[in-house]
């Protein structure tokens, strides 16, 4: 609320008092921790809110205003913050089909509370909303929240002419609940609660953080890095794209690094074990998540240093791992997350299974990780058929093979170097194995996902495949959320040396996989219906949102050395997307209808088509990334593997054979289900849980609504997560998947009564239409009558 809204009133109206005991009694606002009060003015209060609903003209803010207003002289005292929260949640209860704006409503309360705040702390008039942008970057680096780097790299000029940048009314965009979010999460606060930066702020810090190395010498390099900070902050505040949450909350402030997740692959050794355990701890301090593959460590049974059943195998490690993510727990702030991959061969892959079960012996369980299966096709072709399956010790087969099964793949589908390697195992009798059926272990992966969602799935033959970077490695699993899939490889120590009185320890590098996110809003970035791909905003967008994401790579401190020289050998980028149901209603396209499959293969293939030109003339102005010669985007197999033959791909692909390309990496369509909110757009590419549904919160229940939702949408969002056709789902996600070089955090939704012949089709479909991965399987006790897609 405004000062004025509190200010000491005239003598009390008609609604100012209510009668308490026989008198007439006013209500009294406190403020200054209850050192101040004033007297409760229905009057001035009815003119602060007439200025919100004249933006929202179409709400009905008279009986509102009324049923506050008794609300309020009902209590002989309120602070004043606990009048604002009585209007935010009043607002915010009448939100319904007809009448969504109210969370714009609940917002704009929300916002008045903020520029008040921020301008008694920064000491400047509430009625200019924004203060000076210079005094916030001097006031919040002498205070240890801000770091030097944007005083240092900026002049006062500079810094000047960013904060002529900042238009207030782009903070209107934000409905309340995505507002909350961004200013309790995510905006500097010196941890007393106190406000100091605002979203606009934010938005432009961000900017000048990530475009301090642009631009070079002199004022024509100066003119064109200030170019670029503008064209960052128009990408944001415009809720066009999002950058990752660690971004988000990190650039340009003190300590913190803006990359989502890691991957790590464990050495099968004790030194290597614990080297991984202390990295992922590291990692996980400074708020990272991480993927670990645990392939290479040496299954229960397995002999150490020649001692026959010595090794307790897998299970220890990722009890200790989990651990980890328990102890280490990001200041107190959340858990750390860790997913552990194994492969499907492993001899220690029914133990695995259950880690996370409610039953059996809990002292083999690990409920604090999550799990994922590296699967080969040769494998779903054993269960569709039916088939044996057999498992291994990968440390036998090393010592009698002198290779690792990991280490292949299927080149083709169904042939290839994997199977010809598996088929030598179970051909060699010297290799000890376990027998068990395909199909056994399949559905002990559907029951566990019933129960947990876990595991996640890994399609390794299609990952790497269609791994551009093949020439010089592997990918051998994914990242927390399975949509990360870049080259792979153990650290390990080469030697340990006493030297005076310091021990020097010598490591060689593995590939420690960093993951450099951020996401277009389809929900903002695309036209009107009808129009969709002629006059969106993705040309502009995309090239500013590469160079971003490309200064990330430089500008990021990362808790594990070797993560940064992975990050500068491949500069992988991940740009991705959310707001697909979103986009689906407002272009007026069901879910489970085949016009949704064609507009994700047409969509994501301008999007790669942008990224990929965004990447080149990077690489023209900077340089490619080192490892690019050899790569499927310099030899063009990358283009044809795809189907890409058109005039224009043709001769994108002969530009970046001959210039290069700046990122390793390109696309990755991530879960951002909390930048999504604040985006005010649905998450990734699922679909929503409800149109619209209650939340609970501790003492008051909320209504929450699909973005957008308005009697022309809700027929496209009547069906819920649990109601959509996932075998649609599941094709929309192949079209997509062609396009995306990476990978999708891709769940799907089921009912918990589902028939296991159906969830096994659907993995099946998923695999046959060519998906690298699959996230959660999310499970819900919906009546299987009211499942139209796995009732028939």
């Amino acid at each position: 609320m405004t000062d004025s809204t509190f200010r000491a009133a005239e003598p009390a109206g008609a609604g100012d008092a209510v009668r308490r005991g026989g008198e007439r009694v006013p209500t009294w606002i406190t403020k200054e921790a209850g050192n101040r009060r004033q007297r409760f003015d229905a009057a001035r209060l009815q003119r602060s809110l007439d200025r919100i609903h004249a933006e929202l003209p179409l709400l009905d803010v008279g009986d509102y205003r009324r049923s506050v207003q008794a609300m309020i002289e009902r209590k002989p005292t309120l602070s004043a913050d606990e009048l604002v929260d009585l209007l935010i949640r009043e607002a915010e209860s009448r939100v319904d089909l007809v009448a969504p704006q109210w969370e714009q409503f609940a917002a704009r309360l929300y916002l008045q509370r903020l520029y008040k705040r921020a301008s008694r702390n920064r000491f400047y008039d509430a009625s200019l909303k924004y203060g000076s942008y210079v005094g916030l970057q001097e006031s919040l680096a002498d205070r240890g929240l801000y770091s030097n780097d944007i005083l240092r790299c900026y002049s006062k000029e500079e810094l000047q002419q960013a904060g002529e940048m900042i238009d207030p009314q782009r903070d209107t965009l934000f409905a309340y609940n995505g507002l909350y979010l961004l200013a309790t999460r995510y905006l500097a606060s010196d941890g007393s609660g106190e406000v100091y930066e605002l979203p606009q702020e934010r938005w432009l810090t961000i900017a000048l953080f990530l475009m301090q190395a642009e631009g070079g010498q002199g004022k024509d390099g100066r003119e064109r890095r200030m170019q670029l900070v503008g064209e960052a902050y128009w990408a944001l505040s415009n809720l066009y794209m999002t950058v990752a949450t660690p971004t988000l909350a990190n650039a340009g402030k003190v300590g913190g690094q803006l990359s989502s997740c890691f991957i790590d692959t464990v050495d099968d050794s004790l030194q290597g074990i614990y080297d991984s355990n202390t990295d992922i701890a590291r990692v996980s301090k400074h708020g990272g998540g991480v993927g670990a593959y645990m392939g290479y460590v040496r299954s229960s049974g397995a002999p150490i240093r020649g001692v026959a059943n010595s090794s307790g195998g897998v299970v220890p490690w990722i009890k200790q791992l989990n651990n980890t993510a328990v102890s280490v727990d990001q200041l107190g702030q959340r858990k750390g997350a860790v997913a552990v991959y194994l492969d499907i061969w492993h001899r220690d892959i029914e133990a695995f299974l259950d880690l996370r079960l409610n039953n059996g012996d809990q002292r083999l369980r690990a409920h604090d990780v999550f799990t994922a299966v590296c699967v080969p096709d040769l494998f779903m072709e054993a269960v569709e058929r039916r088939a044996d399956w057999y498992l291994f010790d990968p440390h036998e087969v090393k010592q009698a093979k002198g290779w690792y099964l990991q280490d292949f793949f299927d080149e083709k589908r169904g042939q290839g170097s994997f199977r010809d390697r598996y088929a030598e195992l179970v051909a060699d009798e010297r290799i000890s194995r376990r027998t068990v059926r395909a199909i056994d272990l399949f559905k002990r992966i559907m029951l566990s996902q019933l129960e947990t969602g876990n595991p996640f799935l890994f399609y390794r033959d299609e990952v790497n495949r269609k791994n551009p970077n093949k020439h010089c490695g592997m990918v051998y699993s994914s990242n927390l959320c399975t949509e990360i899939l870049q080259n792979m490889s153990p650290t390990r120590m080469i030697q340990e040396i006493v030297s005076g009185d310091q021990i020097v320890t010598t490591r060689r590098a593995g590939d420690f996989v960093v993951c450099n996110l951020s996401s277009i809003n389809l929900g903002r970035a695309m036209a009107a219906p009808g129009d969709l791909l002629a006059a969106d905003v993705l040309e502009r967008l995309i090239p500013i949102q590469v160079r971003m994401l490309d200064n990330v790579i430089d500008l990021n401190t990362l808790p594990v050395p070797q993560a940064t020289i992975t990050n500068r050998r491949y500069r992988a980028i991940g740009l991705g997307t959310f707001g697909w149901h979103h986009l689906l209603a407002q272009q007026q396209v069901h879910w489970d209808d085949s016009e949704a499959e064609a507009l994700a293969d047409r969509l994501y293939e301008r999007i790669n088509f942008l990224t990929v030109q965004a990447s080149l003339q990077l690489a023209r102005e900077k340089g490619s990334y080192p490892m690019f010669a050899g790569s499927d985007w310099q030899t063009g197999a990358y283009f044809r593997d795809r189907g890409y033959d058109s005039p224009e791909w043709d001769v994108l692909a002969n530009e970046v054979a001959r210039d290069g390309l700046r990122n390793g990496w390109l696309l990755a369509v991530a879960p951002n289900m909390s930048t999504a909110q604040i985006a005010g757009s649905t998450a990734s590419i699922d679909p929503i849980y409800s149109a619209f549904y209650y939340e609970e919160k501790k003492d008051f229940r909320r209504p929450v609504a699909a973005p957008g939702l308005s009697l022309d949408t809700w027929p496209y969002y009547e069906k819920g997560a649990y109601k959509v056709d996932q075998f649609a789902s599941v094709r929309q996600n192949a079209r997509r998947q062609r396009h995306v070089d990476q990978g999708i955090s891709f769940n799907l939704y089921v009912p918990s009564s589902i028939r296991a012949s159906t969830l096994l089709e659907l993995h099946l479909s998923a695999w046959r239409e060519g998906l690298k991965t699959t996230y959660y399987v999310r499970s819900n006790d919906i009546d299987i009558s009211e499942c139209e897609w796995c009732s028939s």
